[in-house]
């Protein structure tokens, strides 16, 4: 890690003996819709809170990505439909977290492959990262085993239904930094599928949280 963001980022440790291991940090970015699935952060952290033993935080937290803020999280969360394109800081931030230790997690309300958040926020990592640094994770990937255990990214009624593209994504993206998983690519939407009152979660078969789980908890093993 370079000197100054070194510290920023080994201060995590501090902040959490101060009260919480685990935030949870959304990134609004000055180009297309950033505040969107606005009830899937509180299922998310309401299933760390159930199934972990983490001291988890229960508010969302909203940080701009053009804010050297973001580069103390643990987690930071960053979704969309629309154009992606980063502005200078917001370039040098990303970049930095995700080479310095951060965890991103990116997921494509479109839940499609060409659509324009796709498209352009690959472009974006294509510029940041090289043009063959975003690959398919395979099925043995650590992150499908790091809390509970799942044979591959668990789909959502999204792709079932024929909305979008009508495929279901059997594989995730990402880009690793001296071989750490530091950006989760999803086309998968599954911030929708996390997106309901909490009160219904109880009428669901199986809980689809726990996959956000496994992700949280992956992010916070590397």
């Amino acid at each position: 890690m370079a000197g100054g963001l070194a510290s920023t980022l080994l201060a995590r440790p501090l902040a959490a003996a101060g009260g919480f291991d685990f935030w949870f940090t959304r990134l609004r970015y000055d180009s297309g819709d950033w505040d969107v699935d606005q009830r899937a952060p509180s299922n998310i952290i309401t299933s760390l809170i159930d199934y972990t033993t983490l001291r988890v935080d229960p508010k969302e937290h909203v940080v701009a990505l053009s804010d050297p803020k973001m580069l103390t999280a643990p987690f930071c969360y960053m979704a969309g439909h629309k154009l992606v394109e980063f502005s200078p800081a917001e370039r040098r931030n990303f970049e930095r977290y995700v080479r310095n230790g951060g965890f991103v997690m990116v997921d494509d309300c479109n839940h499609d492959i060409d659509g324009l958040f796709a498209r352009s926020f690959e472009a974006q990592m294509a510029k940041i990262f090289g043009p063959k640094a975003l690959k398919a994770l395979p099925k043995s990937h650590g992150l499908y085993r790091s809390f509970f255990k799942f044979d591959g990214p668990p789909n959502t009624g999204l792709e079932l239904n024929g909305w979008g593209d009508d495929l279901v994504h059997d594989y995730l993206k990402g880009i690793e930094v001296n071989g750490r998983l530091g950006l989760l690519y999803s086309n998968k939407d599954y911030g929708c599928e996390w997106d309901y009152d909490w009160r219904n979660k109880r009428f669901l078969a199986e809980d689809n949280t726990k996959f956000a789980v496994n992700i949280v908890m992956y992010a916070l093993s590397v």
